[in-house]
């Protein structure tokens, strides 16, 4: 295979914004991306703003409305949709859980998910369970890493009772990119009397692939700013398809509109209708900092071509360790490569590559390590990364 050369100046340059970045190698990027110093000044910036003109002055109050539209315009710019298909959250968790709880229940209705997904997801999904007397059902993805055909595995596993159908567009634990296109046609085309409706754990997929969420159709699609974009954490959003209206859950004044004497009367049309309350506004306007850094350094597609290239050769360095054994037998379509090493100690590999200020993580099933590489990470990363591991299994 042809390596990735050393950095250009442009991946240098882009590599100085971001301050703490040049003190690690830093290869946790599915857990959260370290921030660059432009949106760690926005978020200064309207913090020093929001405490100037009065925390709830009418300034202010108009200001945090502008800062919310702001970023859900940023945010569709970037996934391919309109604003008003946008709800802002905090993370993943929340985005996922205002999907499963918006939904009308009845015992007996089924939830169908992959063995594949994380375990948050997991137990929200065994409390609607519990609450509703609902049938889970769980589709087994985690074999067709390598061989196998996950549309045609989860066709298999629909029944007339299924009403969602949960999965991730890219598995956490294996970095596998599921055709979530072809999915959300099976699963919507599957009955003629009611569609089943698919909801989408898109932490590993915001920030990393190219998406055009109006053409993908997936009914429900949660994100999170605070990984692969390099946001802060604390700000995520939903994409709800027109189609699939939800029943707000947690409701509060922004999720409606109110008439003359304060009342509410109805919920607001757009993705705001999921919304609460208060926020940590000035995160909005870190995230909108990190989205532009990126957008402007390479449209999404050139970026996506960047991290495979990076990401296969790392998979390529793992492949020729000795005692070391890649979870996908092929160079990944993504930036999450999984490895496990022979003596299965796979924690204290991690200690030590941490006290080395090398970082990665383990994963629980599959039991592996879990390494991530951006765009924007270097061959010397990924050579210091395997020189320490070769070093460490040869102890």
């Amino acid at each position: 295979m042809t390596s990735v050369s050393s950095a250009t100046p442009e991946i240098e340059l882009l590599r100085s914004r971001f301050p703490y970045l040049g003190e690690k190698a830093y290869f946790n990027y599915g857990g959260q991306g370290p921030m660059p110093r432009s949106a760690i000044t926005a978020i200064i910036d309207a913090q020093d703003y929001i405490q100037k003109a009065g925390p709830f002055s009418g300034a202010v109050n108009g200001w945090l409305s502008q800062e919310a539209s702001q970023t859900r315009s940023a945010i569709a710019q970037e996934l391919g949709t309109t604003p008003d298909t946008i709800t802002l959250t905090e993370d993943v968790s929340v985005g996922c859980n205002i999907a499963l709880w918006g939904m009308d229940w009845q015992p007996g209705d089924q939830i169908l998910m992959t063995d594949c997904e994380h375990q948050g997801i997991i137990a929200a999904v065994r409390e609607l369970q519990r609450r509703f007397e609902l049938d889970v059902s769980i589709c087994p993805l985690l074999n067709t890493l390598n061989s196998g055909d996950p549309v045609s595995t989860i066709q298999q596993h629909l029944t007339p009772k299924t009403r969602l159908v949960v999965l991730s567009h890219i598995l956490w634990n294996t970095g596998q990119v599921l055709p979530l296109a072809e999915i959300v046609k099976v699963c919507h085309e599957f009955s003629a009397d009611q569609q089943i409706r698919v909801l989408v754990d898109a932490a590993q997929s915001v920030g990393v692939l190219p998406l055009n969420l109006t053409h993908l159709e997936a009914d429900f699609y949660a994100f999170t700013g605070h990984k692969w974009w390099c946001g802060p954490a604390g700000v995520g959003g939903l994409y709800v398809r027109p189609e699939a209206q939800l029943n707000p859950t947690f409701i509060g004044w922004r999720s409606v509109i109110t008439n003359a004497a304060g009342d509410p009367v109805s919920y607001q049309s757009d993705g705001r209708r999921y919304e609460i309350a208060t926020s940590a506004v000035p995160l909005y306007a870190g995230l909108r900092s990190a989205i532009a850094l990126h957008s402007q350094f390479a449209p999404a597609e050139e970026r996506y071509r960047l991290l495979c290239d990076r990401s296969a050769y790392l998979w390529q360095r793992l492949t020729d360790l000795p005692n070391v054994t890649c979870l996908k037998t092929s160079p990944p379509e993504a930036g999450l490569i999984s490895f496990q090493i022979d003596s299965g100690k796979h924690q204290s590999l991690v200690q030590f590559l941490e006290e080395k200020d090398c970082f990665v993580r383990t994963i629980l099933n599959p039991n592996c390590i879990r390494a991530c590489v951006h765009y924007f990470t270097t061959e010397s990363e990924i050579d210091a990364l395997i020189d320490l591991i070769s070093y460490q299994l040869n102890q």
